[in-house]
Protein backbone atom coordinates (compact mmCIF):
# COMPACT_ATOMS: atom_id res chain seq x y z
CA UNK A 1 0.00 0.00 0.00
CA UNK A 2 2.86 2.40 0.68
CA UNK A 3 4.44 1.88 -2.81
CA UNK A 4 1.32 2.52 -4.28
CA UNK A 5 0.55 5.29 -2.46
CA UNK A 6 3.87 6.87 -2.81
CA UNK A 7 3.85 6.19 -7.06
CA UNK A 8 0.70 7.76 -7.11
CA UNK A 9 1.79 10.86 -5.33
CA UNK A 10 4.49 10.92 -7.47
CA UNK A 11 2.85 10.66 -10.62
CA UNK A 12 0.38 13.35 -9.51
CA UNK A 13 3.01 15.88 -8.77
CA UNK A 14 5.09 15.02 -12.26
CA UNK A 15 1.22 15.67 -14.12
CA UNK A 16 1.23 18.87 -12.00
CA UNK A 17 4.44 19.98 -12.75
CA UNK A 18 4.04 19.29 -16.14
CA UNK A 19 1.07 20.86 -16.90
CA UNK A 20 2.39 23.69 -15.37
CA UNK A 21 5.07 24.14 -18.10
CA UNK A 22 3.18 22.86 -21.39
CA UNK A 23 3.15 25.06 -24.14
CA UNK A 24 0.70 28.08 -24.88
CA UNK A 25 -2.72 26.24 -24.77
CA UNK A 26 -3.94 29.79 -26.84
CA UNK A 27 -1.12 28.59 -29.54
CA UNK A 28 -3.45 25.62 -30.67
CA UNK A 29 -2.06 22.38 -32.28
CA UNK A 30 0.48 22.84 -35.09
CA UNK A 31 0.13 23.61 -38.86
CA UNK A 32 -0.89 20.19 -40.58
CA UNK A 33 1.23 18.90 -42.87
CA UNK A 34 0.76 18.59 -46.54
CA UNK A 35 -1.95 16.03 -47.44
CA UNK A 36 1.03 13.66 -48.62
CA UNK A 37 2.49 14.46 -45.38
CA UNK A 38 5.72 15.84 -46.15
CA UNK A 39 8.78 15.67 -44.39
CA UNK A 40 10.47 17.13 -42.40
CA UNK A 41 7.73 18.83 -40.23
CA UNK A 42 8.32 20.86 -37.45
CA UNK A 43 5.56 20.47 -34.01
CA UNK A 44 5.61 23.19 -30.39
CA UNK A 45 5.69 19.94 -28.30
CA UNK A 46 5.72 20.99 -24.57
CA UNK A 47 9.62 20.90 -24.64
CA UNK A 48 9.91 23.50 -27.42
CA UNK A 49 10.38 23.33 -31.14
CA UNK A 50 10.82 19.21 -32.92
CA UNK A 51 12.27 18.63 -36.20
CA UNK A 52 11.41 15.49 -37.32
CA UNK A 53 13.47 15.20 -40.90
CA UNK A 54 12.04 11.79 -42.08
CA UNK A 55 8.93 9.67 -41.21
CA UNK A 56 10.01 8.24 -38.22
CA UNK A 57 9.94 4.64 -37.78
CA UNK A 58 11.50 3.29 -34.74
CA UNK A 59 9.51 4.88 -32.00
CA UNK A 60 10.19 4.61 -28.51
CA UNK A 61 6.89 5.97 -25.93
CA UNK A 62 7.45 6.52 -22.38
CA UNK A 63 3.98 7.53 -22.25
CA UNK A 64 1.12 5.57 -21.59
CA UNK A 65 -1.12 7.88 -22.84
CA UNK A 66 1.14 8.39 -25.89
CA UNK A 67 1.09 4.84 -26.57
CA UNK A 68 -2.70 4.67 -26.77
CA UNK A 69 -2.95 7.87 -29.28
CA UNK A 70 0.14 6.53 -31.25
CA UNK A 71 -1.82 3.36 -31.55
CA UNK A 72 -5.29 4.73 -32.25
CA UNK A 73 -4.03 7.26 -35.38
CA UNK A 74 -2.33 4.58 -37.01
CA UNK A 75 1.21 4.73 -36.30
CA UNK A 76 1.23 1.69 -34.02
CA UNK A 77 3.76 -0.09 -37.04
CA UNK A 78 6.18 2.14 -36.06
CA UNK A 79 6.48 2.33 -32.54
CA UNK A 80 9.39 -0.64 -31.26
CA UNK A 81 9.38 -0.19 -28.03
CA UNK A 82 7.29 1.22 -24.91
CA UNK A 83 7.61 1.77 -21.05
CA UNK A 84 6.84 -1.14 -18.57
CA UNK A 85 3.63 1.10 -18.10
CA UNK A 86 1.68 1.02 -21.43
CA UNK A 87 -0.67 -1.69 -20.79
CA UNK A 88 -2.88 -0.77 -24.11
CA UNK A 89 -3.26 -1.68 -26.64
CA UNK A 90 -2.31 -5.32 -26.05
CA UNK A 91 -0.44 -5.92 -29.13
CA UNK A 92 1.93 -2.73 -28.11
CA UNK A 93 5.69 -3.99 -27.58
CA UNK A 94 6.03 -3.95 -23.57
CA UNK A 95 9.80 -3.32 -22.52
CA UNK A 96 10.79 -2.58 -19.22
CA UNK A 97 11.74 0.80 -20.00
CA UNK A 98 10.35 3.44 -17.29
CA UNK A 99 8.99 6.47 -17.73
CA UNK A 100 9.79 7.30 -13.95
CA UNK A 101 13.27 6.31 -14.25
CA UNK A 102 14.61 6.64 -17.62
CA UNK A 103 17.57 5.05 -18.60
CA UNK A 104 19.01 7.26 -21.48
CA UNK A 105 21.84 4.04 -22.60
CA UNK A 106 18.56 1.32 -22.82
CA UNK A 107 16.29 3.65 -24.77
CA UNK A 108 18.82 5.11 -27.01
CA UNK A 109 19.45 0.69 -27.50
CA UNK A 110 16.13 0.56 -29.64
CA UNK A 111 17.96 3.04 -32.32
CA UNK A 112 14.51 5.61 -32.18
CA UNK A 113 14.27 8.33 -34.41
CA UNK A 114 11.55 9.64 -32.21
CA UNK A 115 11.02 9.59 -28.48
CA UNK A 116 8.11 10.20 -27.11
CA UNK A 117 7.56 11.22 -22.87
CA UNK A 118 5.02 12.87 -20.15
CA UNK A 119 7.81 14.06 -17.93
CA UNK A 120 11.37 15.16 -18.08
CA UNK A 121 12.67 13.38 -15.55
CA UNK A 122 15.86 13.25 -15.33
CA UNK A 123 17.14 15.87 -17.78
CA UNK A 124 15.48 13.27 -20.60
CA UNK A 125 15.20 15.90 -23.29
CA UNK A 126 18.55 17.58 -23.04
CA UNK A 127 20.05 13.92 -22.70
CA UNK A 128 18.92 11.89 -26.06
CA UNK A 129 19.02 15.80 -27.73
CA UNK A 130 22.79 15.02 -27.29
CA UNK A 131 22.63 11.79 -29.24
CA UNK A 132 20.77 13.38 -31.50
CA UNK A 133 17.76 11.64 -30.89
CA UNK A 134 14.25 13.54 -31.33
CA UNK A 135 11.98 13.91 -28.04
CA UNK A 136 8.75 15.31 -27.71
CA UNK A 137 6.91 16.07 -24.81
CA UNK A 138 3.33 15.47 -23.63
CA UNK A 139 2.79 16.56 -20.79
CA UNK A 140 -0.58 15.62 -18.45
CA UNK A 141 -3.57 17.35 -20.51
CA UNK A 142 -5.32 20.37 -19.07
CA UNK A 143 -8.18 19.43 -20.69
CA UNK A 144 -10.13 17.54 -23.90
CA UNK A 145 -8.41 20.23 -26.31
CA UNK A 146 -5.18 19.72 -25.08
CA UNK A 147 -5.85 15.71 -25.58
CA UNK A 148 -7.00 17.26 -28.85
CA UNK A 149 -3.79 18.83 -29.53
CA UNK A 150 -1.99 16.51 -28.75
CA UNK A 151 -3.48 13.20 -31.23
CA UNK A 152 -3.24 16.01 -33.85
CA UNK A 153 0.38 16.90 -32.80
CA UNK A 154 1.41 12.99 -32.31
CA UNK A 155 -0.32 12.67 -36.05
CA UNK A 156 1.66 15.25 -37.89
CA UNK A 157 5.27 13.97 -36.53
CA UNK A 158 4.79 10.27 -37.84
CA UNK A 159 3.16 10.97 -41.16
CA UNK A 160 -0.29 9.56 -39.75
CA UNK A 161 -2.38 13.26 -39.45
CA UNK A 162 -5.35 11.98 -41.52
CA UNK A 163 -5.67 9.00 -39.01
CA UNK A 164 -5.33 11.27 -35.77
CA UNK A 165 -8.02 14.13 -37.56
CA UNK A 166 -10.08 11.21 -37.61
CA UNK A 167 -9.38 9.90 -34.15
CA UNK A 168 -10.37 13.90 -32.88
CA UNK A 169 -13.66 13.81 -35.35
CA UNK A 170 -14.76 10.78 -33.59
CA UNK A 171 -13.89 11.33 -29.73
CA UNK A 172 -15.76 14.74 -30.56
CA UNK A 173 -18.96 13.04 -32.02
CA UNK A 174 -19.28 10.23 -29.41
CA UNK A 175 -18.42 13.08 -26.51
CA UNK A 176 -21.69 15.25 -28.17
CA UNK A 177 -23.75 12.20 -28.19
CA UNK A 178 -22.91 10.83 -24.87
CA UNK A 179 -23.30 14.71 -23.21
CA UNK A 180 -27.60 14.83 -25.04
CA UNK A 181 -27.73 11.85 -22.27
CA UNK A 182 -27.14 13.50 -19.20
CA UNK A 183 -30.29 14.93 -17.22
CA UNK A 184 -30.86 18.76 -16.70
CA UNK A 185 -30.03 19.39 -12.99
CA UNK A 186 -32.10 21.35 -10.69
CA UNK A 187 -29.03 20.54 -8.31
CA UNK A 188 -25.36 19.32 -9.00
CA UNK A 189 -24.88 16.25 -8.14
CA UNK A 190 -21.78 15.49 -6.32
CA UNK A 191 -19.29 13.18 -6.33
CA UNK A 192 -15.97 11.49 -4.62
CA UNK A 193 -13.37 10.15 -6.82
CA UNK A 194 -10.90 7.48 -5.18
CA UNK A 195 -7.51 7.36 -6.67
CA UNK A 196 -6.70 5.03 -3.70
CA UNK A 197 -8.03 4.09 -0.39
CA UNK A 198 -5.66 6.55 1.70
CA UNK A 199 -8.28 8.99 -0.10
CA UNK A 200 -6.54 10.50 -2.42
CA UNK A 201 -8.99 12.34 -5.09
CA UNK A 202 -8.93 15.39 -7.48
CA UNK A 203 -10.86 18.16 -7.46
CA UNK A 204 -13.03 20.34 -10.81
CA UNK A 205 -10.08 22.10 -11.65
CA UNK A 206 -8.29 18.93 -12.69
CA UNK A 207 -8.91 16.74 -16.64
CA UNK A 208 -10.84 14.36 -14.33
CA UNK A 209 -12.40 16.90 -12.43
CA UNK A 210 -13.67 18.48 -16.04
CA UNK A 211 -14.94 15.07 -17.31
CA UNK A 212 -17.43 15.32 -14.63
CA UNK A 213 -18.21 18.53 -14.83
CA UNK A 214 -19.51 17.99 -18.50
CA UNK A 215 -21.57 15.60 -16.97
CA UNK A 216 -23.17 18.45 -14.12
CA UNK A 217 -21.23 17.10 -11.05
CA UNK A 218 -19.32 18.91 -8.49
CA UNK A 219 -15.87 17.24 -6.50
CA UNK A 220 -16.87 17.12 -2.73
CA UNK A 221 -12.68 18.00 -2.69
CA UNK A 222 -13.35 21.60 -3.81
CA UNK A 223 -13.15 23.20 -0.73
CA UNK A 224 -11.13 20.83 1.40
CA UNK A 225 -7.60 21.40 2.82
CA UNK A 226 -4.96 21.17 -0.30
CA UNK A 227 -7.45 21.37 -3.01
CA UNK A 228 -5.65 24.24 -4.57
CA UNK A 229 -3.24 21.03 -5.58
CA UNK A 230 -5.51 19.52 -7.85
CA UNK A 231 -5.58 16.23 -5.74
CA UNK A 232 -6.07 16.69 -1.77
CA UNK A 233 -5.91 14.04 0.20
CA UNK A 234 -9.02 13.56 2.59
CA UNK A 235 -10.12 12.00 5.68
CA UNK A 236 -12.81 9.42 5.80
CA UNK A 237 -14.88 11.59 8.24
CA UNK A 238 -14.69 14.17 5.82
CA UNK A 239 -16.06 11.99 2.78
CA UNK A 240 -18.87 10.92 4.84
CA UNK A 241 -20.02 14.31 6.12
CA UNK A 242 -20.11 15.77 2.55
CA UNK A 243 -22.39 12.28 2.03
CA UNK A 244 -21.61 12.40 -1.85
CA UNK A 245 -24.28 11.33 -4.41
CA UNK A 246 -21.70 9.37 -6.46
CA UNK A 247 -18.67 7.53 -6.07
CA UNK A 248 -15.88 6.51 -7.94
CA UNK A 249 -13.44 4.55 -7.74
CA UNK A 250 -10.42 4.18 -9.82
CA UNK A 251 -8.41 2.07 -7.30
CA UNK A 252 -10.02 -1.59 -8.49
CA UNK A 253 -7.02 -2.91 -10.01
CA UNK A 254 -4.48 -1.48 -8.35
CA UNK A 255 -5.77 -1.80 -4.68
CA UNK A 256 -8.73 -4.28 -4.90
CA UNK A 257 -11.45 -2.05 -4.09
CA UNK A 258 -15.05 -2.64 -5.10
CA UNK A 259 -18.37 -1.46 -3.93
CA UNK A 260 -18.69 -4.16 -1.59
CA UNK A 261 -15.14 -3.17 -0.16
CA UNK A 262 -16.62 0.82 0.32
CA UNK A 263 -19.69 -0.01 2.29
CA UNK A 264 -17.74 -2.55 4.88
CA UNK A 265 -15.81 0.70 5.57
CA UNK A 266 -16.99 2.14 9.01
CA UNK A 267 -19.76 4.55 8.58
CA UNK A 268 -19.54 4.36 4.83
CA UNK A 269 -23.21 2.84 4.76
CA UNK A 270 -24.44 6.44 5.79
CA UNK A 271 -23.10 7.89 2.70
CA UNK A 272 -26.28 8.51 0.16
CA UNK A 273 -24.16 6.70 -2.73
CA UNK A 274 -23.91 3.82 -0.82
CA UNK A 275 -27.53 3.99 0.45
CA UNK A 276 -28.37 3.98 -3.32
CA UNK A 277 -25.78 1.69 -4.88
CA UNK A 278 -23.98 4.61 -6.87
CA UNK A 279 -20.27 3.38 -6.12
CA UNK A 280 -18.81 2.94 -9.53
CA UNK A 281 -16.16 0.53 -10.60
CA UNK A 282 -13.98 2.21 -12.95
CA UNK A 283 -10.84 0.74 -14.75
CA UNK A 284 -7.78 1.96 -13.25
CA UNK A 285 -6.11 2.82 -16.24
CA UNK A 286 -8.59 4.56 -17.99
CA UNK A 287 -9.26 7.05 -15.42
CA UNK A 288 -5.57 8.12 -15.28
CA UNK A 289 -4.82 8.81 -19.19
CA UNK A 290 -6.17 11.82 -21.11
CA UNK A 291 -5.90 9.85 -24.55
CA UNK A 292 -9.01 8.80 -26.71
CA UNK A 293 -9.94 6.50 -24.10
CA UNK A 294 -11.35 9.34 -22.03
CA UNK A 295 -14.92 8.75 -24.73
CA UNK A 296 -15.23 5.39 -22.33
CA UNK A 297 -15.01 6.67 -19.46
CA UNK A 298 -17.49 9.54 -20.40
CA UNK A 299 -19.82 6.46 -20.92
CA UNK A 300 -18.95 5.04 -17.92
CA UNK A 301 -19.84 8.12 -16.35
CA UNK A 302 -23.10 9.09 -18.17
CA UNK A 303 -24.36 5.35 -17.97
CA UNK A 304 -24.10 5.61 -14.10
CA UNK A 305 -25.59 9.50 -13.66
CA UNK A 306 -28.51 9.08 -16.15
CA UNK A 307 -29.29 5.34 -14.02
CA UNK A 308 -28.96 6.96 -10.91
CA UNK A 309 -31.03 9.77 -11.36
CA UNK A 310 -34.29 7.01 -13.03
CA UNK A 311 -33.50 4.92 -9.43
Amino acid sequence: MLRRTGILVLTLSLAVAACAGRADPEAGPSPAPSPGGGFPVTVEAANGPVTIEERPQRIVSLSPTATEILFAIGAGGQVVAVDDQSNHPPGAPVTDLSGFEPNVEAIAGYEPDLVVIANDIGDLVSSLGRLDIAVALQPAAEDLDGTYDQILQLGEMTGEAAGAEEVVEEMRREIDELLEEVPDWVRAPTYYHELDPTFFTVTSDTFIGQVYAMVGLQSIADEAEGAGSGYPQLSSEYIVSADPDFIFLADTKCCGESAETVAARPGWERIEAVRRGDVVELDDDVASRWGPRVVDLLKVVVTAVTQGAES
